[in-house]
């Protein structure tokens, strides 16, 4: 059996917090949008922001871009697989923004 992890919500419509798949723990970061962006708010340990207008470029496009820490100009497109939609269809659904990683 795989081990999962729960994501809380911080904010948004009341709901339940959802589980994934404990490898969500290092891909979290692929949807998270850097602290020092405008407006971003301040965040504790295992927490992240999420900006919604994000969460629907990527369920419209069914992919998500990561640039190469190594060289700026080499960005690569990753198909969102059926977990991470569930995931944004969740943040989607419920207005969240902001969630908390839990540990086991």
């Amino acid at each position: 059996m795989s081990k999962t992890i729960r994501v809380l919500p911080l904010d948004g419509r009341p709901c339940e917090p959802i589980e994934m798949p404990e490898r969500f723990r290092l891909e979290v970061v692929y949807f998270m949008t850097p602290q020092d962006a405008p407006g971003a708010p301040k965040l504790g340990i295992s927490e992240y922001w999420i900006e919604p207008q994000n969460v629907h470029k990527w369920l419209e496009d069914g992919c998500f871009s990561v640039v190469s820490p190594l060289d700026a100009h080499s960005v690569a497109e990753i198909e969102l697989s059926e977990e991470h939609e569930r995931w944004l269809e969740w943040l989607k659904n419920y207005q969240i923004t902001r969630v908390r990683i839990l540990k086991d």
